[in-house]
């Protein structure tokens, strides 16, 4: 199975730490964002490894090459300008599936986590599963409702936050033409269908969502290397 970093976006909230440098290739602790997250992908076994990027896409082939000094497998999906979470899957789809693999995982290049990756399993008959997490200050009012028996849904009174992590299969896309799309709203249909499980994560999650947060991270991942 492979996974897909998302990595296109222009970061405009970052501004203006993204005029020159894309935001999965900010560091905290010094360390890229991004490769955190490869490095966690590969000890869970996932050593295939798609990152799409758009702005300033060139810095993050060179920074990271083809993965092998983490022990990966990098390929590169490249898009013009940036076309949307679904979109840059659609986009990707050849190369996220080939080896007639139906499942892959996504994670948003913009977050960090120590989420454990070997914990996402395909379910039969899903197409697709969440990782969910407690609500942010920034988002107190949460994405979905993760009920008792881990199914996902749009509504409900036990609201949890999105973490940008995913496994999905082919098959949620099949109605999508690709080019600019989202991918919420094939999530939402998914979760009316009945097939979208999630995983509740009770560890560290961050929403690298503006310099401010970027710098709290930055402070506690060279304190907890201290401590």
């Amino acid at each position: 199975m492979k996974a897909m970093i998302l990595a296109a976006g222009k970061g405009e909230r970052m501004r203006p730490l993204t005029l020159k440098t894309p935001k999965p290739l900010l560091e905290a602790g010094n360390k890229p964002l991004i490769v955190y997250h490869i490095e966690r992908l590969v000890a869970a076994g996932l050593r295939d490894i798609v990152i799409n990027h758009a702005w300033l896409g060139e810095q993050i082939e060179q920074a990271l090459g083809d993965g092998s000094d983490y022990g990966a497998r990098i390929e590169y999906s490249r898009e013009g300008e940036p076309l949307e979470t679904a979109g840059g899957i659609i986009n990707a789809m050849p190369m996220l599936t080939a080896g007639n693999d139906d499942w892959f995982a996504v994670i948003n290049g913009d977050i960090w986590t120590d989420f454990d990756f070997s914990r996402l399993t395909p379910s039969t008959g899903d197409q697709a599963c969440l990782v969910l997490t407690e609500n942010p200050p920034q988002h107190p009012d949460g994405d979905f409702h993760l009920d008792p028996h881990n199914r996902v849904h749009d509504e409900g009174n036990r609201r949890l936050t999105f973490t940008g992590i995913s496994l999905l299969h082919r098959s949620l896309f099949d109605q999508c033409p690709g080019g600019h799309a989202k991918l919420a709203p094939l999530l939402r249909a998914a979760m009316a269908r009945g097939q979208v499980s999630g995983l509740y994560h009770p560890g560290r999650w961050y929403d690298i969502g503006t310099p401010e947060r970027l710098q709290q991270l930055d402070r506690e991942l060279k304190e907890s290397r201290h401590e």
